[in-house]
Formats: structure tokens, sequence, C-alpha cells
């Protein structure tokens, strides 16, 4: 299949556990068994958001991810560091020069040799361009465990830039498709309340349009903001915007 086949395909599925899987088997083909992809839209300072909003796509066996995610070794990963600060492609063998350099922290070598003993250790992370200074998404591509840098590294050289562009389509494509079930939904008078505002209306202008008092629409959109775990009402609209719970066409 040619580079533009595949590309339209990808771009042609309906969701995102069907472009999950048609993504594993092509990075597969090109020599990468395990693939971890996250995304966040809620980063501030060194804090990623809260976990639970998360977009978090893996083929890791679970006792992984439950290890990584669960116990919240993401945060001391030295890759994941070098994504935050940074945006493009760069090899795994840069953490060798970050442990010959001592910047590693106890925490971050304690993710280097659990990696080490699962057999990870050669691999290519790419971290994506934000949209935001809030959000950022990368993905890790791991070779096959045990296999050096070295051969990873002439997979690159030889299908670097297809592979960099086939992750590119995949992260903007996820990012168009639902992909957060929200663990508790808004009721329709606190997705209306979020609607109008989020189409600029006042307090004032909200309860005339839904007939209701002033106080009583600001107590669905405090009951909108405590469902969604947010502090604001501008946070609720972009969060349930992005969980799919509104600003979507109903067929």
């Amino acid at each position: 299949m040619t580079l533009a086949s595949f590309i339209d395909r990808l771009t042609n599925t309906q969701s995102v556990e069907e472009l999950w899987k048609l993504h594993c088997e092509k990075m597969q083909s090109f020599g990468f068994d395990k693939i971890f992809y996250g995304f966040t839209n809620y980063r501030l300072g060194r804090s990623l958001g809260d976990p639970e909003d998360f977009v978090i796509l893996s083929n890791h066996e679970t006792s992984y991810l439950d290890w990584f995610i669960g116990e919240a070794m993401y945060f001391h990963a030295p890759m994941v560091r070098w994504a935050l600060k940074n945006e493009g492609v760069t090899s795994w063998a840069i953490v060798r020069s970050m442990l010959e350099a001592g910047e590693l922290t106890d925490k971050e070598q304690d993710v280097v040799m659990r990696n080490q003993a699962e057999g990870f250790i050669s691999g290519y992370t790419i971290s994506f361009k934000s949209v935001s200074p809030r959000s950022k998404g990368a993905i890790a591509l791991t070779g096959p465990r045990n296999v050096p840098q070295d051969v990873i590294d002439d997979i690159w050289r030889r299908h670097g830039a297809e592979i960099v562009a086939i992750n590119n389509v995949a992260h903007l494509k996820i990012l168009s498709l639902p992909h957060v079930k929200p663990t508790r939904e808004l009721t329709k008078r606190q997705l209306e309340a979020l609607h109008w505002v989020g189409d600029g209306k006042t307090t004032a202008d909200v309860a005339l349009l839904m007939g209701l008092t002033s106080a009583t629409v600001e107590k669905h959109l405090r009951l909108a903001r405590d469902v969604l775990s947010v502090e604001t009402t501008a946070q609720a609209v972009l969060k349930s915007a992005l969980q799919n719970q509104m600003f979507v066409v109903e067929y």
C-alpha cells in the first residue's frame, strides 16, 4: 500500500478504535511493536492536568500500563520530560546521554530500569506541535524487546520521514474523533445553559432565552462545573465540547 493510500484509509476511519488498530499494524510493519500515545488539553506549568482527562492509547500490556499510568510513573519518564520541553522527533539514545551526564533523578532512573527490565531499550519519541500552551501530545514508538538502538536508528534513517508523516496525520485525526466517554453526563438544562454561554451570551441573556431566573441559570452552570470538575464556566464549555457532550450535530 502506498503512503497516499494508507493516509486516505487512516483519515476515513470513523472511530478511535478503528484508527488505533490500523495505526498499530502500520507501525508494527516498520518494526515498532509497542506504541504509547498521550494527549492533554489541560497542561498548566509542570502539571499535565487530571489523568482522568488524558487521551491515552496504547498496545502495551495492562500490567505495564497499571504501573506507568496507574502509579503516575509517566511523570518521571525521561522521554515524557523531553516531549514536554520540545517539539519534533528524537531517538531514545538521548536517555543514555542523560544517564551519563547525571541529569536523571532517582525516580527517572527507576523508570529507565523498569523499561530495561521489560526489554524496552530502543525507540523514538515524536512530540507533536501544540495548538495551545495548555495542550501537548506525543507518541512513543518502541522497538522489539531487547533490540538495540542502532538497529532502530537504521530503520529510522530509511523510513523516518514516512513514519513522522503518518503519526502526524494519526494525531490530528484522533483529535477530531469522539475519544472521551464522560464518567458523568450533563443534564439537558446544564447543556443548554453551556451552549448559550458558548455562543457568547451573558447570564441575563441565558435566563431570558431559557425562561429562567438568573439565579437558576447560575445554579445550572455551577452544577455543570461540578460535574466536569472544573473551576470556571469557560473551562466547562471547553471540556464538555472535548467530551462531545455539546456542539455535536445529531442525525
